[in-house]
């Protein structure tokens, strides 16, 4: 029996259909970079104070009617309290100046009951600005990053077990469209309640987008030229769009006119419908091998190659898995059935887990790196181009447990060591964070590979919307994260830095994948994981007779069994 990659030599690895699939595949998340942390401008906080309306005041009184507030050791207007409005008209009519007739501290104060004045100096508008989330209300500011996210959590648990069941191609558009529908609807929203709806909704297409794309590129190409798509092609193609969010953001001060911008290019790719082609493997986990043949002949052409006579002669389901589940359609508790495919989606649940709060942590909080928001986020998105080039190199040339294990240390201990800067050195901690973000970019970068390399075809985008699904709990709690630096300053950082050295003792518990072909049955998963928990040189360790031959003889020879992965051919 010849399995996909062999059945589909002839092809060549780098032929003109791989390289329109590969190119229009990472064209298609261009979008996902530009639309994922729009929210950093959308939802931002502009300096703001209570309104004054126009009334008879002295210029005195006039300026003077705002308290000063005391805020990180920094003086600056109070943003939800003035003095009594009647009170201060009347000193002002009587002629007593503030600070000299009068003693400020003892005046009663009062809320903003005339609403709020917002800076125009970096937007022009905001949601925030737009429906007065600020004071009381501030509680919608986070919340509407959260709700996003919630629809992305819902996107992901769904578009992946909807793709395993109708289709790559499909699920991919349908999610794009939803994505850029949506999108557009929110400038028309009427209130907060209404925006947050909508953006439920865009949110399920978001990352549903972007997992459809990697999993069919993932599967439609072959080699080395895979692990360049699922390491660098699509995460490129969402940093790039990344990096051009805050050019639109710097031109488009207003946030309906942002967003308007960023629907716009969701259009641009209906035509792709027709180039972009079915998963041939998931077309054969199907039993359609005639559909799969007549994409692979196509394939053929485009290569000027000739095709044999028949393609999939050799190519089939073992009988015994056909015989005990005929058309067995598989869902998220098949990740559960057997105890080796639960620790694995467990561990891996948990590292994407860390490495989603970190990473949107991270990114969320651009706007407090630079006294410029649109230069923080740049540099935000500029530091996942070489993230992105590492992860690259390390699928190709280290086995995939030791390089996601020295990537959350890496990530983990640059957070640690934010909290032991001085604050006369500030750079520094931009660049510890920025470090911190680089290892924890290029980890999730490996976590997509590293995922659709673990599990066969009939579960492969399951899994990965699964382990996705769990990773956007975290992008739900980022915002609110964040929020814990009003107690104590580096609390979000090192919440983040404990969680990526927890997830490092998991990763050690995971089967390693590196230099083998992609499993197509759950039998061949099964295989690949007894081969991993008994290849190596443990039983060849005194420590391992030490150890009972348990689990921990893992952990401690963890290096040793590594340097005999990284000897396998890519």
């Amino acid at each position: 029996m010849k399995n996909y990659d062999d059945a589909t030599a002839f092809l060549g690895p780098w032929g003109r259909f791989q390289q329109i699939v590969f190119f229009l595949l990472c064209a298609s998340i261009f979008p996902n970079g530009l639309g994922a942390f729009s929210l950093v401008f959308v939802t931002d906080i502009p300096s703001h104070h209570c309104l004054v309306p126009e009334i008879n005041l002295t210029q005195d009184w006039r300026t003077a009617i705002i308290p000063i507030e005391v805020v990180n050791g920094k003086q600056e207007l109070s943003r939800c309290s003035r003095y009594r409005l009647d009170v201060v008209r009347n000193l002002s009519a009587q002629g007593f100046i503030p600070g000299r007739d009068v003693n400020l501290t003892d005046l009663e104060q009062e809320g903003c009951v005339d609403g709020w004045s917002y800076s125009r100096d970096i937007y022009q508008s905001t949601i925030v600005s737009e429906f007065d989330l600020v004071c009381s209300e501030q509680w919608k500011q986070p919340f509407t990053s959260t709700i996003y996210f919630l629809g992305v959590l819902f996107g992901s648990f769904s578009s992946g077990q909807l793709s395993d069941r109708y289709g790559r191609k499909p699920a991919l558009f349908v999610t794009m469209a939803v994505q850029t529908i949506f999108t557009f609807a929110e400038i028309f929203s009427p209130s907060w309640t209404v925006l947050s709806i909508l953006l439920f909704i865009s949110g399920l297409g978001q990352i549903s987008n972007y997992v459809s794309a990697f999993v069919l590129g993932t599967e439609i190409l072959t080699g080395n030229v895979r692990v360049l798509f699922s390491s660098m092609g699509v995460c490129l193609g969402f940093a790039f769009g990344y990096m051009m969010l805050p050019l639109f953001a710097y031109y488009l001060r207003d946030w309906k006119s942002l967003l308007l911008a960023l629907s716009v290019p969701g259009l641009l790719y209906l035509p792709l419908w027709w180039f972009i082609p079915e998963s041939p493997r998931w077309l054969l986990s199907q039993g359609r091998v005639e559909e799969a043949e007549a994409i692979v002949r196509k394939a053929a052409k485009w290569n000027k190659v000739q095709a044999p006579g028949v393609i999939f002669q050799d190519y089939s389901i073992p009988a015994d898995e056909t015989k005990t589940h005929p058309k067995e359609h598989h869902n998220v508790f098949s990740l559960l059935r057997t105890r080796n495919m639960r620790n694995t989606t467990v561990s891996l649940c948990l590292v994407w887990f860390t490495l989603s709060t970190g990473y949107f942590g991270l990114s969320l909080n651009t706007s407090r790196l630079h006294a410029d928001p649109y230069i923080s986020c740049f540099i935000s998105a500029a530091v996942e181009i070489p993230a992105y080039i590492s992860s690259w190199l390390a699928l190709l040339y280290l086995s995939r447990r030791l390089s996601v294990i020295c990537i959350l240390l890496l990530g983990g201990v640059s957070l640690y060591f934010i909290q032991l800067v001085p604050q006369s050195l500030s750079n520094l901690s931009v660049a510890l964070e920025m470090l911190g973000k680089f290892g924890i970019t290029a980890g999730t970068s490996l976590m997509f590979a590293y995922t659709a390399e673990l599990y066969p075809t009939v579960l492969r985008n399951t899994a990965t919307g699964i382990c996705t699904t769990v990773s956007r709990v975290g992008s739900c709690i980022a915002p609110f994260l964040l929020q814990l630096s009003i107690y104590f300053k580096y609390l979000p950082y090192i919440t983040m830095g404990s969680l990526a050295v927890v997830s490092v003792f998991a990763t050690l518990f995971l089967p390693e994948s590196f230099g083998r072909p992609l499993p197509e049955t759950i039998q061949q998963m099964h295989k690949r994981e007894r081969c991993t928990n008994q290849e190596g040189p443990f039983k060849s360790q005194p420590w391992f007779f030490l150890c009972g031959g348990s689990k921990c003889s893992q952990v401690i020879g963890f290096f040793s069994s590594n340097l005999v992965s990284s000897k396998h051919v890519q």
